[in-house]
């Protein structure tokens, strides 16, 4: 059943007193008290649920139904910002990230990743890789573009940019900050020669960074041709 308004705002309030507290005394790092605890069963029922969907993309739908039920709670862990290690957090933000919610999965991203959060061990992957993984993903698959491709490139890089990750990983990272730049639609889009200068210009050195970390990552002909490109122009 949907919250009412007056539920999220007491879970919202529940959990920054909550956080605050745990921040003071929780000596093990893990977050306690009950909006978690609330939270943390919600979740344990819905992955139940979704246990039982075998279509991907029903899965999906399912958890933008469900996300909505986390917003207070999450809300109220971003404005406290405790810094303790919460399951409920880690899950949510994979599960934005499968409903589409890049902005919102990289505003959570942010603070878990500040506070050295692990992720539940099904996803096998630790925080900074999922980021980059999912975020590369999106862009090279046209979930994401525009400037809203281009914001969430710049930010996933910003946020793993110290972190300890595959090079793979890092590496279709910066190919999709550089596809993003350019507005490139998949391997098939190849013309170069219709693009801005200012985004050829800023496009390439992503790219070659991306081809350093993984000669395998698939973008040594968008430099060649970027390459010739700007080489007209001198």
């Amino acid at each position: 059943m949907p919250q009412t308004p007056a539920q999220r705002h007491r879970l919202r309030c529940l959990a920054e007193q909550q956080a605050a507290q745990t921040q003071a005394e929780s000596v093990h790092g893990q977050t306690v008290g009950t909006a978690y605890e609330l939270q943390l069963a919600q979740l344990h029922q819905h992955r139940l649920r979704l246990k039982d969907i075998q279509s991907v993309e029903r899965k999906v739908e399912a958890k933008r139904a469900m996300l909505p039920e986390y917003d207070a709670y999450v809300d109220g862990v971003l404005q406290a910002r405790p810094g303790t290690q919460d399951e409920v957090i880690t899950t949510l933000l994979v599960w934005h990230i499968d409903a589409g919610n890049y902005g919102r999965a990289l505003d959570i991203a942010e603070y878990a990743l500040a506070a050295g959060m692990t992720p539940p061990d099904r996803y096998e992957r630790n925080l900074p890789t999922i980021v980059q993984d999912e975020v590369a993903e999106a862009i090279i698959n046209g979930k994401l573009e525009g400037m809203e491709a281009k914001h969430a490139a710049a930010q996933a890089i910003a946020l793993t940019e110290d972190a300890d990750t595959p090079d793979q990983a890092r590496a279709k990272l910066y190919k999709a900050a550089g596809w993003a730049i350019l507005g490139k639609h998949g391997s098939h889009d190849v013309d170069m020669a219709a693009r801005a200068l200012k985004a050829c210009r800023e496009a390439l050195p992503l790219l070659a960074r991306a081809l350093e970390l993984d000669p395998r990552t698939g973008v040594k002909k968008d430099i060649e041709r970027l390459e010739r490109r700007l080489k007209k122009q001198d």
